[in-house]
């Protein structure tokens, strides 16, 4: 015979090897069923994941903004580089201390005088703009940046020459190397990278992490540390949006800096979908701020305008596109922060830490970011919690530090 004759298994009856035949072909049907639903199941896990973290983030993008519009001509009133740079120091210093999200530098006299231009790189590209606000937002740029990115991103230049004499803002996401924060500043790295892996991260630690996302190096980015497994080495983190971290913590992240040409564009370049649904501008000509209701003035994106040395008038008498006759009609509430005051004139770094501080008692933010009350940022006082012990008996052992704190 050609063929090889199927031979029966000793002490089986057909009947008994048919049977096992179909047990064994209905459990292997079993298991590929079983497997098709884990598979499903998994893919419609993946999926539910992705529109959660898509839900999610446009939660985070609805979290309530303050904004704040700052003259770039309040520079050219300094006497000195020194001056100018300390000005705008104090200007950076007060948007950090209110928590504030976004600051404008625009130009409130126009291209009426004959001044100098000068080109700012920002998240949009290369602004060209009148110098003295290039200046500033440079600088505002440079105290909000982390300091072990500052030398990536900014280069020796003439701006910045006098700002190691500024006092540090010390935001929280200026993290020490010491900090254990779940989100960090980092830069791309021009690391290569193997197929299907993300960009190396350089957060500031001694190592760089690598992340999920694949970007060109040189971009700043907000990471979220991953937790390292056990025995593992390598740092591992997730590019997330730059609102995350306050959204999910409560924890101020810092401010965005952009470059307004003209008073308009404060309102028209809005980075929010809807823009500011409230505008309040500052003058000594404004109704007074008390007639405001406490906790009422109710804003999901409020803007706050500042004028320069002659007020918001002169900024919209230069602006060639706004037809208003009035300052007042531009704006939600056109308010005078400080009524009956001493001074003839009330500086501009003067007039933000006096409006804001008058207007935390009256605006209220309709999805407010949530109080934080966790750990790892980093601490303003760098003296030891624990009391020192002195070896000499006659040394108070019970020195108390905490007022250096």
């Amino acid at each position: 015979m050609s063929e090889q004759a199927v031979t029966k298994p000793a002490g089986k009856s057909w009947r008994e090897i048919n049977q096992e035949r179909k047990a064994l072909k209905r459990q292997r049907n079993e298991e590929k069923i079983i497997k098709r639903e884990k598979r499903v199941a998994l893919e419609r896990e993946a999926e539910t994941k992705v529109q959660e973290e898509i839900a999610r983030e446009k939660k985070y993008a609805e979290i309530s903004t303050v904004s704040i519009a700052i003259p770039g001509s309040i520079l050219e009133n300094a006497q000195s580089a020194e001056l100018r740079t300390y000005l705008a120091g104090q200007i950076a210093r007060a948007a950090c201390v209110f928590c504030v999200d976004e600051v404008i530098v625009y130009d409130d006299v126009g291209d009426k005088l004959n001044t100098k231009k000068s080109k700012l790189d920002d998240a949009d590209g290369a602004v060209v703009a009148r110098k003295s606000c290039v200046q500033l937002a440079r600088i505002l740029q440079y105290l909000e940046c982390p300091q072990y990115l500052r030398k990536h991103f900014f280069p020796l230049h003439k701006d910045l020459e006098f700002a190691g004499l500024l006092n540090p803002l010390d935001a929280p996401h200026h993290l020490r190397m010491s900090n254990d924060f779940q989100f960090r500043e980092g830069i791309t790295m021009n690391k290569k990278t193997k197929p299907g892996r993300g960009s190396q991260v350089n957060v500031g630690l001694l190592q760089d992490i690598s992340t999920d996302k694949l970007l060109n190096p040189g971009i700043r980015v907000t990471v979220r540390m991953l937790p390292t497994q056990e025995g593992g080495k390598k740092l591992k983190g997730k590019i997330v949006s730059l609102t995350t971290p306050r959204a999910e913590t409560g924890v101020y992240w810092g401010y965005t800096v952009r470059i307004a040409n003209n008073l308009s564009q404060v309102f028209t370049q809005s980075p929010y979908k809807d823009g500011y649904d409230l505008t309040i501008g500052t003058s000594d000509k404004g109704t007074t701020i008390e007639e405001l209701p406490d906790k009422e003035v109710r804003y999901n994106h409020a803007l706050i305008v500042f004028g320069g040395l002659h007020g918001i008038e002169a900024a919209l008498e230069s602006d060639e596109q706004l037809k208003a006759d009035e300052p007042s009609l531009l704006f939600n509430h056109y308010i005078n922060v400080l009524p009956n005051q001493g001074s003839r004139t009330i500086r501009t770094e003067e007039a933000v830490l006096i409006t804001m501080a008058g207007l935390r008692s009256k605006l209220k933010a309709n999805n407010e970011p949530m109080v934080f009350t966790g750990t790892g940022i980093a601490q303003s006082s760098s003296f030891p919690t624990s009391k020192p012990e002195f070896s000499d008996s006659g040394t108070d052992n019970n020195l108390d530090l905490s007022r250096f704190d």
